[in-house]
């Protein structure tokens, strides 16, 4: 029995880095019966059977899991926009911001294409909700150094819109990965899925990082519950005003009193943030309503 982690999972394959070789696992049907699924980032325990193949027999304890895409031990999530086609709405970082801050895990935003659009808006966002906020382009490599020494060391995975250019700027940091690029449809604003699965990939800057399907693939179906109760202090930049609110409960949508409101109306917090807010709000509120009538 060895230990090692899974770099890649495809058609019911897990490739397991054991630090010495790559094997080809399948998962105990254990695993099936039990609800559960190893993950691309899972440290679990193979048993080798030879000509560098195995079995994932158990999963070591996980810092953070997510669904879709199915990753885990997240250090922190790079969430990629962009100012030119296909531009970016904010609720789509908001939403993946959101579910991390859930999870434990940090958030840096990244705005590619800079060399086409700057995305003043989302930069002005996002450095002022609190989070490291990046301009990059693929293109011309501008902001690329700057990059490195936010994922130098740590295992990231890399996530947004179609067609924003994830596959682009791993690229450009390390060019022998060589992935496939989408072109993106002038036609629709947006770009073509050229990310089928989630894969780990180490750069030579000592960083790892999950490249990882478009935000249409990224949900928290086992969160709701716990979503909607934690959504306040899963915005960021709420949680300095959370304690100083009139009422017990507040829900920071109307209420009188409420330090959160306060702080919009100073500008202390973006109102593209807390629209973001309401209308998680709002999509949580019924499934929350549905669980506990369950119970």
């Amino acid at each position: 029995m060895s230990e090692g982690r899974i770099q890649k999972a495809l058609s019911g394959f897990y490739y397991v880095d054991t630090g010495t070789e790559i094997l080809t696992c399948r998962a105990r049907g254990k695993f099936r019966r039990e609800g559960i699924s190893p993950l691309v980032g899972d440290r679990v325990s193979v048993r080798e059977l030879g000509d560098g193949e195995g079995f994932v027999e158990a999963i070591l304890p996980r810092r953070n899991a997510f669904i879709r895409p199915a990753v885990a031990n997240i250090d922190q999530l790079v969430i990629i926009g962009s100012g030119a086609i296909p531009k970016t709405d904010p609720f789509l970082i908001d939403r993946v911001a959101s579910i991390a801050a859930l999870k434990q895990c940090d958030v840096i935003v990244l705005l590619n294409k800079c060399d086409l659009d700057n995305a003043d808006q989302l930069y002005d966002i996002y450095c002022a909700a609190g989070f490291p906020t990046l301009r990059v382009s693929a293109e011309t490599g501008e902001g690329l150094e700057e990059l490195k020494d936010l994922i130098s060391g740590k295992l990231s995975a890399f996530t947004g819109n179609s067609g924003v250019g994830k596959s682009s700027i791993l690229n450009a940091l390390e060019p022998d990965f060589a992935l496939k690029v989408g072109e993106v449809s002038t036609a629709l604003g947006r770009g073509r899925h050229t990310t089928r699965h989630v894969e780990l990939f180490r750069l030579s800057c000592g960083a790892e990082i999950m490249d990882t399907p478009g935000f249409s693939s990224f949900e928290a179906e086992d969160l709701n519950l716990e979503w909607k109760q934690h959504l306040a202090e899963s915005f960021i930049e709420f949680r300095p005003y959370l304690e100083d609110c009139r009422f017990v409960g507040c829900s920071h949508t109307k209420e009188k009193g409420c330090a959160v409101l306060e702080a919009l109306r100073q500008g202390k917090i973006q109102k593209s943030r807390h629209q973001s807010y309401l209308r998680l709000y709002e999509e949580l509120k019924p499934v929350q309503e549905w669980k506990e009538r369950k119970k």
